[in-house]
């Protein structure tokens, strides 16, 4: 069979099936996987570099659910995907050599929490770094092939650019995911369980240098609370006692400031099961004294 053919049937039913069940796909659907021509073809495996019996070159490379931003970004805003192993010629390593030199587009499965994919595709590998025992690739639509001689330095900026943006929204979707699961999909004020109106709140920003993509660093909050914490209408101590607001507790308006913001005071935020989990107290105490200081 044409492994070209299959590499285009596998992106429309990834598209489908994102359509269908959203961008974050489960291990178990990937493994199964679709039929093509009477042929079984598996998007993944047991192993990170994946090549389904049916295609001569491998089809996906996956990230396991990690630390984020520990991934191997170079500061030119390429990213790197490690061999397996330490042996240049192993035959994944083989099979992503030749993908890379003959550019056909890969799959990238990026590991948000345990067996929780968001794919990524087509993905390009563009170079070969033995020193890192890695492969750069670049996250677009389209390569330009480049004429003979210097890279066009406005094409290389996109490209690097792309990766960079689409890394980035990976791990804001990590982020959410892990919140999400520590809270059990609740807002931690007022226990609203829709959670397409959830969202994991960062308590220090994340371009502050304590601003890192933690569960420690975030809260699970409604779309309402998060708006009200983010611009200081609401503040949590760092024994996580909501505050409110001096002038929003005097102001007089109808039941969704009374009893969805005013009512709040003094109360308890709802703390994650796991300890490890819960809100980092010396942040909550740096975002406080900005809230006491807008108040």
């Amino acid at each position: 069979m044409n492994d070209d053919s299959i590499r285009l049937a596998a992106f429309d039913w990834l598209q489908e099936q994102v359509a269908l069940k959203g961008d974050a796909l489960p291990r178990e659907l990937l493994i199964q996987g679709f039929m093509y021509q009477g042929h079984q073809v598996k998007l993944m495996g047991p192993k990170g570099i994946w090549k389904p019996k049916v295609m001569q070159w491998p089809i996906s490379i996956t990230t396991v659910p990690n630390s984020p931003y520990d991934d191997g970004a170079f500061a030119d805003g390429s990213w790197h995907y490690k061999f397996r192993g330490t042996d240049p010629y192993h035959p994944d390593n083989v099979g992503l050599r030749e993908v890379m030199n003959q550019q056909k587009p890969l799959i990238y499965f990026f590991g948000i929490t345990p067996g929780v994919y968001v794919p990524q595709w087509p993905v390009f590998l563009v170079q070969e770094n033995r020193e890192h025992l890695s492969f750069t690739m670049v996250i677009e639509d389209q390569v330009k092939r480049l004429d003979a001689g210097d890279p066009d330095p406005v094409e290389i900026y996109k490209r690097n650019y792309k990766t960079v943006s689409t890394i980035i929204r990976l791990h804001q979707r990590s982020f959410r995911e892990r919140i999400m699961e520590a809270y059990k999909s609740q807002c931690s004020l007022c226990r609203l369980k829709h959670h397409e109106l959830l969202d994991a709140a960062h308590i220090i920003a994340d371009k502050d240098d304590l601003g890192d993509p933690i569960v420690q660093n975030g809260i699970s909050l409604c779309k309402i609370h998060h708006a009200a914490f983010d611009r200081h209408i609401l503040g949590i101590t760092p024994d996580y006692t909501v505050k409110i607001r001096r002038d929003i507790l005097e102001e007089t308006d109808g039941p969704m400031l009374r009893y969805g913001i005013q009512s709040l005071e003094n109360t308890q935020i709802i703390l994650p099961h796991s300890r490890n989990d819960r809100p980092d107290r010396d942040r909550l105490a740096q975002r406080y004294e900005q809230f006491k200081r807008v108040g």
